[in-house]
């Protein structure tokens, strides 16, 4: 009863602080609405940006990875410093110097308005379609977990799920829809303290109960009894090997942090590139940290429950439910809430922002005034929070929660990261170029990930199969060599979609150079030490790795 008191006590306070905030937006302008009036500061920037990513298809899904693979997969973390970094240094200035408010209006500048608006369908077609509901799904999962909502409800774990998805979903799409950015900044901010306190929390109990009471003591059994999962290379059939570090995964990093119009939108929301460069930057050291939180609590679950949970999804809600004192565990799961609240938020309100400026004031009602594309903008918002709830709980047989996430992420997310890739470094390259990057871009990943790669996989297996071979990890082995990583292919997909675009740009250029105009309507100073801050973090990056390697 403390537990669920605490709980209710939490969000409540932070409803109540973020409803005052947003009284001195104006919600009859669209800029207000969407973005905050260009007004964060750099410390708002930066727990947003955290809290944001921090949610449980994070929290849950990459501690469930490392329950299962170790500390190789905190390259999910610890590489995303370095995208940050390059993000501060060489996106954000370019794009307040264009003035935008969302990533596809640059696209419309660079090549033409049909190239944005196929780019803000593949965004709001990944958000429904992936983004959305696994954020509910893996949020339900923790939820339901922490509190036992199957025993405390008397229902079924199939019918706890999606009333969590729906409870979450709903009171997401208020703070989302009717709040605007700055409702979603402000609770994040107030989240992200209770987030990182309470994360670190976790692994300290953990370690502690592994130790006899004693932090260091259960650091040192966890290290001892399984020296070879504290190895920061990974190996082939684990998900994250170590050369995928070199190809793939730097892409999806940069695309996540530097193109993502769910992340991104708080930079673009700066009131001066400094201050922008400032919170990006702040973001990025605290991110180093992230595998305190994210991937320890599922090292230690691997140690405390003897490899024996029925799913590695479930690691981090059992540990929690294991080892933080009752009292606490009501406290963490109004953080947890909120951090599930602030990506499900984030994501909707880009969405939002997406179609109201890109699709609905471009191509539906051009002559709309700010407050009908706002009110066509949040009924959008709440049939996409609709859709998302119908179909988070299909995810359930989904697998590896994270993996899958970053893996069908692919399908949208090298071809954007290509075409802003090119728009920057080239002059010439044409609009054509652009939706034949997008479109096929999208359409060999999909034949590789969906057609080839289950082909090959199933004739490795077989073949295995009737030599006899039936030990998981030769399996595993076996099914990894079978087809490249999914990294990979975004990588060798990422160079050819370059090259079929430079290729276009050689035999039919623009008729004019494109030439990127400052509007004037940031201030665009850069911070002073941006570059010195920025390699200091690549060189503790660089670091970590040398340091972990076995």
């Amino acid at each position: 009863m403390i537990g669920i008191l605490s709980f209710v006590g939490f969000t409540s306070l932070v409803a109540i602080i973020s409803y005052f905030a947003t009284r001195t937006t104006d919600e009859t302008s669209s800029d207000g609405y969407f973005l905050g009036g260009r007004s964060l500061t750099a410390g708002v920037i930066a727990g947003s940006l955290l809290l944001t990513n921090l949610s449980t298809e994070q929290i849950v899904g990459l501690n469930g990875s490392a329950y299962k693979d170790g500390l190789s997969v905190m390259a999910w973390e610890t590489l995303a410093a370095i995208a940050i970094v390059i993000t501060a240094i060489f996106l954000l200035p370019r794009y307040l110097k264009g003035g935008l408010t969302t990533v596809p209006q640059f696209l419309a500048k660079r090549f033409d308005v049909s190239t944005k608006t196929i780019t803000s369908a593949l965004f709001l077609t990944g958000y429904v379609v992936v983004l959305l509901p696994v954020i509910l799904y893996s949020g339900s999962v923790a939820i339901s977990g922490m509190f036992n909502v199957p025993e405390m409800l008397n229902v079924s774990d199939k019918t706890a799920l999606v009333l969590c998805i729906w409870g979450i979903g709903i009171i997401g799409s208020i703070y989302a829809v009717f709040g605007g950015l700055k409702a979603v900044a402000v609770s994040d901010s107030i989240n992200a303290i209770g987030l990182i306190l309470g994360g670190i929390l976790i692994p300290i109990f953990g370690l502690m109960a592994i130790g006899d009471g004693h932090v260091f003591q259960g650091l040192e059994n966890l290290m001892g009894a399984n020296p070879e999962r504290f190895d920061s290379t990974g190996e082939a059939g684990q998900e994250v090997p170590f050369e995928t570090i070199f190809t793939g995964m730097m892409l999806v990093q940069l695309f996540y942090w530097g193109t993502n119009q769910q992340i991104i939108q708080r930079a673009l929301a700066a009131k001066n590139l400094a201050e922008g460069q400032k919170g990006l930057l702040l973001a990025s050291f605290l991110k180093i940290l992230g595998p305190i939180i994210l991937v320890l609590p599922g090292m230690i679950a691997y140690h405390y429950f003897e490899g024996g949970l029925a799913s590695s999804d479930l690691a981090y809600p059992e540990l929690v439910r294991a080892v933080l004192p009752k009292p606490l565990i009501g406290f963490f799961a109004a953080v947890l809430f909120g951090a599930i609240l602030s990506s499900f938020n984030s994501v909707l309100n880009s969405s939002v922002t997406l179609f109201g400026i890109d699709i609905y004031k471009q191509h539906i009602n051009q002559e709309a005034p700010e407050k009908v594309v706002v009110r066509y903008g949040k009924i959008f918002g709440i049939i996409l929070a609709l859709a998302a709830m119908f179909i988070a709980p299909m995810i359930a047989n989904a697998g590896s929660l994270f993996n899958y996430l970053q893996e069908i992420n692919g399908i949208y997310s090298i071809p954007i990261l290509t075409i802003i890739v090119i728009g920057y470094a080239t002059k010439r390259v044409p609009a054509i170029a652009a939706k034949i990057g997008i479109i096929s871009g999208s359409l060999l990943y999909i034949i590789s990930q969906f057609w080839l790669q289950p082909r090959y996989v199933s004739e490795a297996l077989e073949e295995a199969a009737a030599m006899g071979i039936t030990d998981p990890s030769e399996l595993a082995l076996i099914e990894a060599d079978a087809y490249p990583h999914y990294l990979h292919v975004m990588a060798i997909l990422f160079m050819a979609n370059i090259a079929i675009m430079l290729l276009i740009g050689k035999f039919r250029p623009r008729a004019t150079a494109y030439v990127q105009e400052y509007t004037e309507q940031v201030e665009i100073t850069p911070f002073k030490y941006v570059k010195q801050a920025g390699l200091l973090i690549v060189l503790i990056v660089v670091g970590i790795y040398i340091y972990f390697a076995q």
